[in-house]
């Protein structure tokens, strides 16, 4: 047989070379300028629309969920595209019912919610540090499918991604944040145990995968390994899930200032005092 490598063979390792070869900022900043400007269309359309929008963003501590849910929101209107990122529940919100303090957060009519953790925390951390009993977890499990027909049945569009990481990424990303003082608030005391129990994290993973992938609102998985192809392709396929188009808009023009009554109102208030200039 002949040694020599088939055209296909040689085009499909160039294929995996160029996949694997690092993006560059030029190239990530010209494809996410094109994903803002589609991600403003979808903002005018869920407006006029009233569409009701529920993104779910789950995954291991450091995949990127924050990282993704920044560039979504980073230009569009806070009053339209809101982010949820509760805090631990109090002492109060764990005698609730488990749902209950989720469900004050849901969209009204023309608006986005992107959770940043969601009810999954049960699915994960609870799970794993122990943090529910084994009835409270498998109830969970039973009942969260039942939870989202009910959220999709009342006409909310309902979306979950889990961001993927590799065990050798996750490990990097939590040493950049121990060096990188800009980053130090981001490392819990309960990612560092997250950081020990991984396959406790996977197995707890792959139960919830399994239990709550449903027709209605089915897991989408995100390879995260490489951030900005992750924000790219979230974006993207976010983008595909609610059909939108682009709607007319009327042309704005500045005109012209009245410049009637006009004075130096810079130095009418100079007496306050500004800032220093540093830079």
């Amino acid at each position: 047989m002949s040694k020599k490598k088939s055209r296909r063979d040689k085009n499909s390792d160039k294929n995996t070379e160029t996949h694997k070869s690092k993006l560059s900022n030029k190239e990530y900043e010209a494809e996410l300028y094109k994903l803002h400007a589609e991600l403003v269309k979808l903002q005018y359309w869920v407006q006029q629309k009233g569409l009701r929008i529920i993104v779910v963003f789950e995954g291991r501590d450091a995949a990127g969920k924050g990282g993704v849910i920044k560039r979504i929101t980073e230009r569009l209107s806070p009053r339209v595209f809101r982010v949820v990122a509760l805090p631990a529940p109090s002492e109060r919100e764990k005698t609730q019912l488990y749902m209950q303090r989720y469900i004050p957060h849901f969209p009204a009519a023309g608006e986005v919610v992107l959770f940043d953790r969601s009810w999954y925390n049960r699915g994960g951390v609870e799970r794993v540090m122990k943090f529910c009993t084994q009835q409270q977890y498998e109830s969970f499990l039973h009942n969260t499918p039942i939870f989202e027909q009910a959220i999709t049945d009342a006409g909310i569009h309902l979306i979950k991604y889990w961001f993927d990481v590799s065990m050798e990424e996750q490990e990097r990303r939590f040493r950049r944040r121990i060096e990188d003082l800009r980053k130090t608030w981001k490392l819990s005391p309960m990612d560092v145990e997250s950081f020990k129990r991984w396959y406790d994290y996977s197995q707890a993973r792959d139960d919830m995968l399994a239990a709550t992938h449903t027709e209605p609102a089915p897991w989408h998985l995100v390879q995260a390994d490489d951030k900005k192809r992750a924000r790219l392709n979230c974006i993207s396929h976010l983008l595909g899930q609610i059909p939108y188009q682009e709607l007319p808009r009327d042309k704005v023009t500045l005109g012209k200032r009245n410049m009637k009554g006009s004075y130096d109102d810079k130095a009418s208030i100079a007496e306050f005092g500004f800032i220093p200039e540093r830079y």
